[in-house]
């Protein structure tokens, strides 16, 4: 492919995640790693070396060399950069959640829109293979069951467990119950870092669907399921094992969906179901892909910036109803508990 068509894209921001995303950037047909940008020379040094690319000195200088850019600095300095590169002309690719508050992410869409430029926000699950496969089989899901699990790393603690896991779920919910939020109940608590770290929500949709979501940063295994249960259908999803089954009633499911390899069973009179399997594509690789597809033929991204909006507003209201808890509930010593 001729260099012309690449997409000349930095990253800002290469601890942990970052270095991932200069990782896949650099590989990508249609984009060329121009370089990459962080406050810690040592960091961007390390990384630029590894990869063979540029170290940047500045933000302004990496901005001035490229078209587009992944933003994978902490959360509270989305705003800050992602501004910064739009206002320098820049697309942006912008690590989940959008932004620190509302109002930051607010006007962060209204900068993609008056600067004419793609805001995507990075909701990587919806590029799991094993989700994009099973998606288009879920209808109208009355009630959906998530949890998803990991131990706990020291990495993302500047923001809560919902911020940091549970807004995938939240996304995932939001993109399959196409109705409002209802009402929100949530309990959660911090355990080795200064914010929650463990969290359970259930949320009520106007429609009467209702999503129960646990996540966890503190747990001594890795887990990610979510269920989705309909009027004549469930769908369980191990985002992990990239592994799904299907059970309908009533209707064969072999020509619907997409992806995977498959396998379709009749368990018993008029209930079918089928198993998918997806192989190892990477889920960053193919939101990255999508992402310089966007830029380069001016489509809309998947999970755009007000689709990275509703996923952060929602995650805000769970943390508000658990902050709300944990101000209010009190354990009087002289309460009685425990005495004859």
């Amino acid at each position: 492919m001729s260099n012309t068509r690449r997409l000349r894209i930095g990253v800002v921001g290469v601890g942990h995640l970052g270095k991932q995303h200069a990782r896949v950037a650099a590989s990508l047909e249609e984009a060329e790693l121009v370089g990459v940008y962080d406050i810690k020379p040592e960091v961007r040094d390390s990384v630029a070396a590894e990869l063979n690319t540029q170290a940047f000195s500045s933000l302004e200088e990496l901005l001035s060399a490229v078209r587009a850019v992944t933003v994978a600095v902490p959360t509270t300095a989305h705003f800050e950069v992602a501004s910064e590169c739009m206002s320098s002309g820049v697309h942006v690719l912008v690590e989940k959640p959008l932004a620190a508050t509302v109002e930051e992410a607010r006007a962060l869409i209204e900068a993609s829109g008056r600067h004419s430029l793609t805001l995507q926000t990075g909701h990587v699950e919806r590029f799991n293979p094993i989700v994009q496969a099973s998606l288009s089989l879920i209808r109208d899901p009355l009630f959906i069951e998530g949890h998803r699990l990991s131990a706990f790393v020291g990495r993302s603690t500047d923001v809560d467990v919902i911020l940091d896991l549970m807004i995938h779920d939240i996304d995932l919910a939001l993109a399959t119950v196409h109705s409002d939020v209802r009402s929100v109940e949530a309990t959660g608590v911090p355990i080795l870092s200064s914010n929650v770290d463990i969290a359970n929500a259930r949320i009520l949709f106007s429609n009467g669907a209702v999503a129960n979501l646990t996540a966890s940063r503190v747990s001594k295994e890795r887990l990610r399921k979510i269920r989705f249960f309909g009027r004549d259908s469930y769908v369980s999803i191990d985002c992990l094992a990239g592994k799904a089954e299907i059970y309908r009633k009533g209707v064969p499911v072999s020509s619907e969906g997409k992806g995977g390899a498959w396998e379709e069973t009749e368990i018993a009179p008029g209930i079918v179901r089928r198993k998918i399997a997806t192989g190892g594509e990477e889920p960053l690789r193919l939101e990255m892909e999508s992402f310089v597809r966007c830029v380069l033929r001016g489509e809309k991204p998947a999970v755009d910036g007000t689709a990275g909006l509703r996923a952060m507003e929602l995650a805000l209201k769970v943390s508000e109803k658990i902050r709300e808890g944990i101000e209010t509930f009190s354990l009087s010593p002289d309460d009685g508990l425990g005495r004859e």
